[in-house]
């Protein structure tokens, strides 16, 4: 087909099918809704197959409409990486990267290094969403999320940054009241900061050297988030597993110290995840710079 207008019907129609919405796609791509709506309609006219299914809250694929964005999809992906690759050349690297993580790991790891990205990529912006849960990449248009611990999806695109190492810490006037553990055995005796673990009581696996030990623990406070942890502990409430760098300030300040010194819990890994290989070169160059310059112990 010679009418080049074709890739832009296409690019609107997989906006549509990647968001199941309207309104979404039109705030998505800078374009009016009633436009949008006119377009897709020409196009459903124009194969003589409806495309899409429409409600008054959500659009859905037909099983035509599917299979053509079965093949379109990528090509969409394609063409738009081909038009930052000249952008790219012309003008430096430019664009605007959409990264989701969880708190701690943007305030106490991402965040310190994102000073040296930006002076080095001056014509990169960014939009930041920290929070616990794991985003919706496709339909909340996250370029590259920052996990912690296993990732799981098949679809998902995931390459491994490096791991947090995880000790014990407590505060001085805790260890005063309840002493302080000699080995792991001892910590059984001992108030725990957890992470929850449905219908049975936490576990925590300690290593030094070639010694590996397990423990139930138990204790008052489960929760899952780091920050709240190294809190709790501050307080004086108990023994919890952090990061050197999520504690650092607070044994720095003595209000922490370190618990059962050589010993150290398994490392969490940490992933940069993607919906596909297909990112521009301010995604790429966002994740190997993480790659290369993160430290997580």
């Amino acid at each position: 087909m010679n009418d080049l207008s074709v890739l832009y019907d296409m690019t609107l129609f997989v906006e549509v099918a990647r968001t199941g919405n309207f309104s979404r796609a039109s705030t998505s791509l800078g374009v009016p809704g009633a436009t949008l709506s006119r377009r897709i309609a020409a196009m459903e006219r124009r194969f003589g197959v409806r495309l899409f299914d429409r409600t008054t809250r959500r659009v859905a694929l037909t099983d035509a409409g599917r299979r053509y964005f079965e093949r379109c999809d990528a090509l969409v992906d394609q063409a738009r990486l081909a038009q930052d690759t000249l952008r790219d050349a012309a003008e430096g690297l430019t664009g605007h990267v959409r990264v989701s993580m969880p708190v701690d790991m943007g305030v106490h790891h991402v965040g310190a290094l994102l000073p040296e990205f930006a002076r080095r990529y001056p014509g990169i912006s960014f939009e930041l969403d920290l929070s616990p849960g794991n985003r919706d990449l496709v339909g909340e248009h996250v370029d590259v999320a920052i996990r912690i611990g296993a990732v799981k999806g098949d679809q998902l695109i995931v390459r491994r940054l490096g791991s947090v190492e995880m000790l014990l810490f407590a505060a001085p006037s805790y260890l005063e009241r309840q002493g302080e553990p000699q080995q792991p055995a001892d910590l059984v005796a001992h108030e725990c900061i957890t992470l929850p673990v449905p219908q049975r009581q936490p576990r925590w696996t300690l290593t030094r050297d070639a010694c590996v030990m397990e423990v139930t623990v138990r204790g008052r406070f489960a929760l899952n988030n780091l920050g709240l942890m190294r809190v709790l502990a501050e307080r004086g409430l108990g023994i919890a597993v952090l990061s050197h760098a999520l504690a650092r300030e607070a044994v720095n300040a003595g209000r922490l110290v370190p618990v059962l010194q050589g010993w150290t819990l398994p490392p969490l890994p940490v992933h940069a995840v993607m919906s596909s290989r297909l990112q521009p070169a301010s995604v790429r160059a966002f994740v190997d710079f993480l790659a290369a310059r993160l430290s997580l112990v």
